[in-house]
């Protein structure tokens, strides 16, 4: 059953828990994240990133992505990440996904403000939610900034930005990095809390891969209601893949096992964020 962001986050903000954004790469990735959904009753967000295009071209994800959706038996959201380009985010509206993510936020606020407004705006009467970043999340790539705590999330202007924006959906930077993380993140969850406090809005973290038990479960604790889980999925897959070929199999079981793989990853965060069940 295909659904807004805003309309998947309504139960996970109510009850108090997390829903998962995984991102789809290929079909072995799409065909896991689905099948641990459904196994365990669980609402859940199936992404691309803009920087994936190359790889994950619109007119095959947007058709993979949308018969998955339509045939599921739990709410799936479409959802386009890390988006910074208009037409690709007019594209992916147009291609049937049902949220999409600007990020503005490498820009100063005001600009990232205005931006936001527009994307917001040229969607307005469309299916389709909006999600926004506000204050800057790392990437841990390259060791330098597994978030620096100067682009962490001003609570000053959460209030200001929500309401000039009308957004969605909150991404906030509290210490997680895109990424493999390169040292232990130290997430800021008093930041995260008095932020929750005064956002009319659910909270998002990005940078999920890598982070503890106990840091999931006090940010939910603390008011994230969407996690973006990418890096681990490649991990796994990535694993499988090779171990299956070590063994001297071939090409059919290493896909199965690579599906298989993601689906235990998904799976495991389901339960962790709290959202398993949640479809009765």
């Amino acid at each position: 059953m295909l659904v807004t962001l805003e309309e998947i986050l309504l139960d996970a903000r109510e009850k108090k828990y997390a829903v998962g954004m995984f991102n789809m790469l290929n079909l072995e990735t799409a065909r896991g994240i689905i099948e641990a959904a459904q196994e365990e009753r669980s609402p859940v967000i199936l992404g691309v990133a803009q920087v994936h295009l190359p790889y994950v071209p619109f007119e095959y994800a947007s058709l993979i992505m949308g018969k998955i959706a339509v045939d599921a038996a739990v709410p799936v959201c479409l959802h386009f990440d890390h988006g910074t380009d208009m037409d690709a985010i007019l594209l992916a509206a147009k291609s049937g996904f049902s949220s999409v993510m600007y990020d503005g936020s490498a820009l100063p606020y005001e600009e990232n403000l205005r931006r936001t407004r527009e994307v917001v705006d040229a969607l307005r009467g469309l299916p389709v939610s909006v999600e926004a970043e506000l204050g800057h999340v790392g990437s841990g790539e390259d060791g330098e900034n597994d978030g620096y705590a100067a682009d962490y999330t001003d609570p000053a202007q959460v209030c200001n930005f929500i309401e000039r924006t009308g957004v969605d959906a909150l991404a906030v930077a509290i210490g997680t990095a895109h990424g493999p993380y390169k040292r232990t993140p130290v997430l800021d969850l008093e930041l995260l809390a008095r932020i929750n406090q005064i956002s009319a809005k659910p909270l998002v973290l990005h940078g999920g891969s890598g982070l503890s038990d106990d840091d999931f479960r006090r940010s939910i604790q603390n008011g994230i209601r969407k996690v973006n889980i990418c890096t681990e999925l490649c991990v796994a897959a990535h694993r499988a893949y090779a171990e299956s070929y070590a063994r001297g199999q071939n090409f059919e079981p290493s896909v199965t096992e690579a599906k298989d793989a993601v689906r235990e990853v998904v799976r495991q965060k389901l339960r962790l964020f709290g959202s398993a069940n949640a479809c009765g």
